[in-house]
C-alpha cells in the first residue's frame, strides 16, 4: 500500500436531484503519484466500499494502463427534471447522445414520457436516446415501458439495467427489440469476471470505481464479451479521470460514454473541470490536481459527516489490506 497523505472529506450540492441525493460526498486524498478519490454510497458496506478503495490506490499509487485514444465521445445525462428542463440541458451539451433517466418512482412512466420526447426535440431525429431505470421494473412492466418508451423516442439506442437479475433481463431481451444493457447486474455480481452475461444483453456498461481500478474493469470488460460503455459513478473531476483512463485503454469503443457527469454538480474540487466539450473529453494520463481554494470551498461543514467518512476510510483501508494479504 502506498502512503497517503491527510485526506480531506468533501460536500458538493447537485443541480437536480439524482440517485435519490441531493449533495454528493466523499473523500479525496495525495498519494505518490496524485490524486484519488472515494465516494462508495453510504448504503454500500465495507467489503463492496474496498473496490471503490482499490480503484484509489491505483490512481495514487500504480497509475494506469497506456490508452489507445486520445478523447472519448460521452452522452449527457438527463436526471428525472421536467421536460424543459431536460431539453435545455440537452439543448446546452453538446453531445449527440443522451441518457435520460426514467423509472425515479411508482407511476412515474407519464412523466418519463414527456421527459423522453423532450429530449428527442433538442437532439433532433439524428441524436441517439438511451434510458436507464436502475433495475426497478418487473418482467412485464420493463417490457410494455419499453416500448411505450421507445416509441417516445423514436427509437431508443438501448434500455440501461430494466430489471434486477440476469433471468429477468434474458426474459425482456427476448420481449424487446430494443438492446438491453447490463450494469448492476455486472458490477455488484459477486464475481464480476464470472458473470454470464451474454445472454441477457447486448451492452455491458463498466464502472472502474466500483470494479476495483482500472486494470480490474479492463478484464471484466474481455470477460463480458459484449460492447461496452464506460460509465461514471458520480465523482469529482479526480475520481472521474480514473473512468477516462479506463475508456482511454478499451481496445474497442463503438458507443459514446457515461461521463459527462461533472456538469451534475454545483462545483467540483479542480479548476479545470472535465466537462465535455463537442461531445468529447479528453484522455487523461495522470489525475488532475485540486484547487486549495476549491478544497477549502467544498471541504464538509459538518463534523459528524467528517468523522464519519474518516472512520470509513480508515475501516475499509483495513478491509482493503487484509483482503490483499
Amino acid at each position: 500500500m502506498p502512503e497517503l497523505d491527510a485526506i480531506t472529506v468533501y460536500a458538493i450540492p447537485l443541480r437536480s436531484k439524482f440517485r435519490g441525493i441531493t449533495v454528493r460526498e466523499g473523500v479525496v486524498v495525495r498519494g505518490p503519484r496524485g490524486w484519488g478519490e472515494f465516494c462508495p454510497f453510504p448504503e454500500y458496506d465495507d467489503r463492496e466500499a474496498a473496490h471503490w478503495l482499490a480503484t484509489t490506490i491505483e490512481q495514487v499509487g500504480v497509475g494506469w494502463p497506456e490508452p489507445v485514444r486520445d478523447r472519448v465521445p460521452v452522452n449527457c445525462t438527463v436526471p428525472a427534471v421536467p421536460p424543459e428542463q431536460a431539453h435545455a440541458l440537452v439543448a446546452g451539451s453538446g453531445c449527440r447522445t443522451a441518457k435520460v433517466k426514467v423509472a425515479d418512482h411508482p407511476g412515474a412512466l407519464p412523466e418519463d414520457l414527456a421527459r423522453v420526447d423532450a429530449v428527442r426535440a433538442a437532439l433532433g431525429p439524428g441524436g441517439a436516446i438511451r434510458v436507464d431505470a436502475n433495475a426497478v421494473w418487473d418482467v412485464d412492466t420493463a417490457i410494455r415501458n419499453i416500448r411505450e418508451l421507445d416509441r417516445a423516442a423514436g427509437g431508443l439506442e438501448y434500455v440501461e439495467q430494466p430489471c434486477r437479475t440476469l433471468e429477468e433481463l434474458a426474459q425482456v431481451r427476448r420481449k424487446v427489440e430494443v438492446p438491453i444493457a447490463a450494469d448492476e447486474s455486472i458490477r455488484r455480481a459477486e464475481d464480476p469476471l464470472r458473470v454470464a452475461v451474454a445472454g441477457a444483453a447486448d451492452i455491458a456498461v463498466i464502472k472502474c470505481t466500483p470494479l476495483g481500478g482500472v486494470r480490474r474493469a479492463l478484464e471484466v470488460a474481455d470477460a463480458a464479451g459484449l460492447p461496452c460503455v464506460i460509465s461514471s459513478a458520480l465523482e469529482t473531476s479526480i475520481g472521474l479521470s480514473a473512468q477516462l483512463a479506463l475508456a482511454g485503454a478499451l481496445p474497442e469503443l463503438d458507443h459514446a460514454c457515461g461521463l459527462g457527469t461533472v456538469t451534475l454538480f454545483q462545483g467540483d474540487l479542480v479548476t479545470d473541470s472535465l466537462r465535455p466539450v463537442d461531445g468529447y473529453l479528453p484522455v487523461p494520463r495522470t489525475p488532475p490536481q485540486p484547487d486549495p481554494d476549491l478544497l477549502e470551498k467544498f471541504r464538509h461543514p459538518d463534523p459528524e459527516r467528517t468523522a464519519w467518512w474518516t472512520e470509513r476510510f480508515t475501516r475499509v483501508w483495513k478491509v482493503l489490506v487484509r483482503e490483499r494479504g
